[in-house]
């Protein structure tokens, strides 16, 4: 299994998407992290908002990123052009960076529309000199239930136990 992300590798990818106007939330596992939960995770999850233009604004990020379709047996990846029309026919994409994995996520488990709900409950949390958008622990733990999938449900008690503690 890779390593965990630094933060400076977090920090990196994110700063890149921030300067090229990128409007995302970072989700799922690493969302988890970030919120101090001890959530150990090897990818950055986001879910970007899909309008033309900020998916215009991700490819050109993905592009400077040296972003390449993560696929099994193959630790480099496969090159592909990020065009924002591809990029609009896709629900999710696993890709890896010049500075580590980075899931694409438009439409995540419990928020069919994605982007709009999960930056109406996101905090801005300081990663590295980077300010995030990170979901909330609360619609984290929404779409691991959701999702249901066998990796989901095993940290689900753990983020539930989190929540208790800070409510």
């Amino acid at each position: 299994m890779p390593p965990e992300l630094s933060d400076d590798r977090v920090a990196t990818v994110c700063r890149v998407l921030i300067d090229h106007g990128v409007r995302f939330v970072i989700i799922g596992g690493m969302a988890a992290r970030l919120h101090d939960t001890g959530h150990a995770t090897i990818d950055i999850d986001i879910c970007p908002s899909n309008d033309k233009a900020n998916l215009s604004n991700l490819a050109e990020a993905l592009r400077e990123l040296g972003a390449r379709l993560r696929v099994e047996g193959d630790p480099d990846g496969v090159p592909f052009d990020p065009h924002p029309d591809m990029l609009r026919e896709v629900e999710t994409m696993t890709l890896i960076t010049d500075y580590g994995p980075l899931d694409l996520c438009l439409a995540p488990a419990g928020f069919p529309d994605g982007y709009p709900t999960l930056r109406e409950h996101a905090s801005i949390l300081v990663v590295g000199a980077a300010r995030v958008p990170v979901a909330s622990l609360e619609d984290v733990v929404a779409s691991k239930r959701a999702a249901g999938r066998p990796k989901d449900i095993v940290v689900l008690a753990v983020l539930e136990a989190h929540l208790r503690r800070e409510s």
